[in-house]
């Protein structure tokens, strides 16, 4: 049965939606974006990149195949809160185990449904993602307007540290491997490491405060850095780490891993509008002329105008023209702003985990 208690979401700029309690009763705050995939809300509440967010899916039906255990991103659901148009409370699937409903509520995570998400979504496109709360045990906009003011801004924010590993740990601890990876992580996706695990990658996962020293001890034949939350900048202690193996090992960066060599390399990031989440982003590889439709979940960008004359940009936004993918043009280093690994999304672009092999056995030869 769809809870019936009164939730309301406020946003910082005054704006407020009132609908249903969805999930967990409670209060959250967080930075308010929208993603406009039709699929994968299971891979979205779970993926360490939407730390401190509060989600709204566009699509206005979610829940339909409901919850399995397979399919999730990281260890826990990783958003602040969840908006949704409606919740499908009888899920249609073989593999599901239960509904998005009890899943939200199991993990004590807030909700809110039957708001206009169309009407926030355009709210947020023209005056840009900001904080908002949720809260289902107030409904006083002057208490909530309080409350909301305590919120940090993601502008400077560094996050990686609340969702990365405490300790270093083994992927794959059957089968050996032909190429020793340190993947870096700063909000790692589970299907990261799977498919490096597919591409013969004998993965060793470090935490984001890994120091370069640890990483030239470990000897890997390339380093992966992983996505992740927050201001890329605010990481300064995973930047200053990449200065210092830049030219050691091959490097390959996702998201959050793009940022930070893009800001080791010289670049400058800043923060996008309302940022581009969902899975049919197109995304042109400048090298051969293809487009890609890609996954993406990401708030800040690299700039393109910042990038040193060593480093080369590799794919293009056709949405907006931003840095999609950037190449070191005399060290083994390359990264992307989308997600190759997609969960979900296509697969256009997993043939970027074949460029890094390719990568390391160029530099082990």
């Amino acid at each position: 049965m769809i809870n019936q208690e009164k939730a309301i979401l406020l946003l910082e700029d005054g704006r407020s939606f009132t609908g249903k309690a969805f999930g967990y009763l409670g209060e959250t705050t967080g930075e308010v974006c929208f993603n406009t995939g039709m699929t994968g809300y299971q891979e979205i509440l779970t993926d360490p990149s939407y730390c401190k967010q509060i989600v709204t899916m566009t699509t206005p039906h979610i829940g339909n195949y409901g919850i399995n255990p397979e399919d999730v991103e990281s260890n826990h659901i990783q958003v602040a809160g969840f908006v949704i148009k409606e919740e499908t409370d009888i899920p249609s699937n073989w593999r599901s185990t239960q509904p998005i409903g009890e899943y939200l509520k199991e993990q004590k995570i807030v909700g809110i449904q039957g708001i206009d998400t169309r009407a926030l979504t355009r709210h947020i496109r023209d005056n840009g993602a900001m904080n908002g709360i949720i809260s289902t045990v107030d409904t006083q906009i002057e208490s909530l307007i309080k409350k909301l003011k305590n919120a940090p801004q993601m502008a400077g924010l560094d996050l990686a540290k609340d969702v990365t590993c405490k300790a270093a740990y083994k992927w794959n601890e059957i089968e050996k491997k032909q190429f020793k990876v340190a993947a870096i992580d700063f909000g790692i996706k589970h299907n990261i490491l799977r498919l490096l695990e597919s591409n013969d990658c004998d993965t060793t996962v470090f935490p984001a405060n890994v120091t370069s020293k640890e990483i030239m001890d470990f000897n890997p034949d390339g380093v992966f850095l992983s996505n992740g939350p927050g201001d890329p900048s605010a990481v300064t202690y995973g930047i200053r780490m990449v200065k210092d193996i830049l030219g050691k090992k091959p490097i390959f960066g996702i998201c959050l891993g793009h940022q930070i060599l893009a800001l080791a390399l010289g670049a400058k990031t800043f923060k996008l509008k309302f940022g581009h989440r969902g899975c049919n982003h197109p995304v042109k590889n400048i090298n051969s002329g293809k487009v890609e439709i890609t996954s993406q979940n990401h708030g800040f960008a690299v700039d393109l105008d910042s990038l040193p004359p060593n480093v080369e940009a590799t794919h293009v936004n056709l949405n907006d023209n931003t840095s999609e993918g950037i190449r070191c043009t005399d060290l083994p280093a390359f990264s992307v702003q989308y997600h190759p690994e997609s969960s979900p999304g296509p697969h256009d672009s997993r043939y970027l985990f074949q460029q890094f092999i390719e990568l390391m056995k160029s530099k082990n030869t």
